[in-house]
């Protein structure tokens, strides 16, 4: 089970080989589109990254739900297996 850090650092190192985004300026407030310029089809590499990095599974439904980066860690956290 990887705990905040190493999900917010993981999910940084997605942003940053998916979308390009700087791994320093992936943090918790940070939202995926309107700061990170993440479009939707980076997002949805940077979900299927994020499932087999982490061993969680985030249905399509619950993906529209992620905004934050901050959003993300959290529902990884509590995916956790």
């Amino acid at each position: 089970m990887s705990t905040r850090a190493e999900i917010l650092e993981g999910l940084g190192d997605i942003l940053e080989e998916v979308a390009g985004v700087n791994p320093d300026d992936a943090t918790e407030d940070k939202n995926f589109t309107d700061d990170l310029d993440v479009d939707s089809l980076s997002m949805v590499e940077v979900v299927v990254a994020a499932e087999e990095k982490f061993s969680v599974k985030i249905p399509d439904d619950d993906v529209q739900t992620l905004k934050t980066v901050g959003d993300a860690v959290n529902y990884i956290e509590k995916a956790q297996p």
